[in-house]
């Protein structure tokens, strides 16, 4: 659990229902069903206009990255990769087979079995250099479908906050509706601002940030099963990766 994001939306929720008390608005004055419908129900109606089904799926599939990020060991990892190619230089890459069938990470374990194949390393690098661009590619293209919420909804928070201000304008023969009638204007702007800064572009931020130490972690694992392909010292390998740490 990443308990800086558990905090942060705690204070968010806390800084609007508690500056709106404090200013004298009311919690009450949050809630309005026709802001909600126009930026939030909007927001979702434009990014979805935007995004391609594949990206949409795989956006659900990521966003509970922001609360329980997938575990990143890399001191882990560097040890894991010394213990293979211990491994290899004692028994031969056909030694690492047991390893691949115990192997729960994909890119991992495509690599590992490049390594028991015999692959040449030029080759096996080519094909895991793709596979990582691609799959970078995928989840940044996710991580944006926030970021792109985090757009739309300010937007969306004026149009609500203008269409509330043309009702009031129907009713200024009526002095006691229009108090009530901009109070609930300006609330779709609270919603927009507050949702794209707040919520949406906060957790774009903090995907791009798991998704560029994921690469990372990645592409030390290429460096180190190129080593052991090309026979590299197990501890020149570890002295190889310990710069990524940095």
């Amino acid at each position: 659990m990443d308990i800086l994001s558990l905090i942060g939306m705690v204070l968010a929720f806390t800084a609007i229902v508690g500056g709106a008390v404090l200013k004298g608005a009311g919690a009450s004055a949050l809630w309005n069903g026709a802001a909600f419908v126009i930026v939030i129900i909007g927001t979702f109606a434009a990014i979805f206009v935007q995004t391609p089904m594949a990206t949409f799926k795989r956006a659900l599939a990521i966003v509970g990255w922001v609360f329980k990020p997938p575990i990143s060991d890399s001191r882990a990892l560097i040890a894991q990769i010394v213990e293979w190619s211990s491994i290899a230089r004692k028994q031969g890459l056909l030694g690492l087979e047991p390893a691949v069938e115990t192997q729960t990470d994909p890119f991992m374990k495509k690599g590992l079995q490049m390594l028991v194949d015999g692959i040449e390393p030029e080759a096996m690098r080519h094909m895991l250099e793709i596979e990582l661009s691609t799959q970078e590619h995928v989840d940044q293209a996710a991580a944006k479908f926030f970021e792109g919420m985090g757009i739309y909804a300010p937007t969306l928070g004026i149009i609500g906050a203008v269409l509330g201000l043309m009702a009031v304008m129907k009713n200024l023969a009526d002095p006691s509706k229009l108090g009530p009638g901009i109070a609930a204007a300006f609330t779709a702007t609270v919603y927009g601002i507050g949702a794209a800064n707040l919520v949406f572009l906060p957790m774009a931020s903090k995907l791009k940030g798991i998704i560029a130490r994921r690469s990372s972690d990645r592409e030390m694992a290429i460096e180190g099963l190129i080593a052991i392909a090309q026979g590299e010292n197990p501890r020149n390998i570890e002295a190889k990766l310990a710069g990524f740490l940095h």
